[in-house]
């Protein structure tokens, strides 16, 4: 019996795989706890328009991911900070202030996708990679300046 999997079954196949097993395995496991469909013309039709539309919505987010990344590319963003001795910081830099940093740039990402190992914690400059999909990356140069004592 040929069946359509609509969850990923182990030694099996992935969602949307189309595969051949035996007519017990189907209807006695795989159907009725949802795991699979039968293979009809119609569900297999469907199939085909839902794997259509995934990778037009992967296409377009791949596009706009390098879209992002053109804008980013070359991009210096200067965020200040209070220092004490040795230019360390009180405190530190994160995410979320380079996130702020962007924003005021006109450039709205979410602080999970600021690849920032540790927080930096000294004035200086550093390239900050960012992750905007699975296959785009792009980096930023973030300068750290003391705050000006007034």
């Amino acid at each position: 019996m040929e069946i359509i999997l609509q969850e990923d079954v182990e030694n099996l196949g992935e969602i949307g795989d189309l595969v051949k097993v035996k007519d017990g395995y189907a209807r006695n496991y795989l159907l009725p706890r949802g795991l699979a469909l039968t293979a009809s013309r119609r569900n297999v039709r469907v199939l085909e328009h839902r794997k259509r539309l995934a990778a037009r919505k992967r296409e377009r987010a791949q596009q706009n991911a390098n879209a992002v990344r053109d804008r980013l590319s070359g991009l210096t963003l200067s965020i200040t900070a209070r220092a004490g001795e040795e230019d360390k910081l009180f405190g530190s830099v994160t995410n979320i202030d380079i996130e702020k940093a962007l924003q005021e740039r006109d450039v709205a990402l979410d602080r999970r996708k600021i690849i920032l190992a540790e927080p930096i914690k000294q004035l200086g400059t550093y390239t900050v990679p960012i992750r905007l999909s699975r296959d785009v990356e792009a980096s930023v140069t973030v300068q750290v300046r003391p705050e000006s004592a007034a």
